[in-house]
């Protein structure tokens, strides 16, 4: 990861290993808490019968607020790129919407120079100040939306699909009768598993969680 600028093979054979190893651990219910991995989720939802919860390309929520002022969608390449994406785009296209790919941006994200982070947007975003709606198009855009904002006007509307995303889990989990009552909760209520880097994961996870991860698993991916 990031996910962005992988070609549509590479990300499939990933993503499905990382569902494999999700289940063999036990899982109950499967968010895919990324944009461009979530292009996937209708052959996820054909292979595998776990509940599988998808940060579906934001741009529907759009349409399903009824806005018609100009709109930009930032996203990765791949996203943007993708039949699901490019459906959804052309089913509820309001013909006022500039889709923007901002490769690399979420590596400067992970990496945490705020300097080379400011500069990227300032140069990518300021030929778009001026539109109402920006649409937050991968999970990483939202952690700078403070910055965003800054440049694209304090009136500007940011859609974070992830708001939506979390309310479709608890629905969803209320519906397959799957909620915790909270009362086998463990020692670490919280495990990470990661595919590589889990010192540097730690490090990010704690910059950006409200609690402190203390503990990170590396997996060998491959074996999947």
């Amino acid at each position: 990861n990031p996910y962005g600028d992988k070609s549509f093979d590479e990300l499939k054979k990933i993503v499905f290993r990382v569902v494999d190893t999700l289940i063999d651990n036990n899982c109950k219910i499967i968010v895919i808490a990324c944009n461009t991995a979530s292009t996937l989720s209708t052959c996820l939802r054909e292979k595998y019968s776990i509940p599988i919860v998808a940060i579906e390309p934001a741009y529907k929520m759009i349409y399903d607020n009824d806005f018609s002022e100009k709109t930009l969608v930032m996203a990765t390449k791949a996203t943007i790129n993708s039949d699901k994406f490019q459906q959804l785009y052309h089913k509820y296209d309001n013909h006022n919407t500039t889709l923007l790919s901002c490769s690399g941006l979420a590596d400067l994200v992970e990496e945490g120079n705020q300097k080379k982070i400011d500069n990227y947007l300032k140069n990518t975003l300021m030929p778009y100040r001026g539109v109402k709606c920006v649409v937050l198009g991968c999970t990483h855009y939202p952690l700078l939306r403070s910055t965003i904002r800054e440049i694209m006007g304090e009136d500007v509307c940011l859609v974070n699909p992830a708001y939506e995303t979390a309310l479709e889990l608890g629905r969803l989990l209320t519906e397959k009768g799957l909620s915790s009552t909270g009362a086998q909760q463990k020692e670490f209520p919280y495990r990470f598993f990661v595919s590589d880097l889990a010192d540097e994961f730690k490090e990010f996870a704690n910059s950006i969680l409200p609690y402190d991860v203390e503990m990170t698993k590396k997996i060998d991916i491959e074996k999947y």
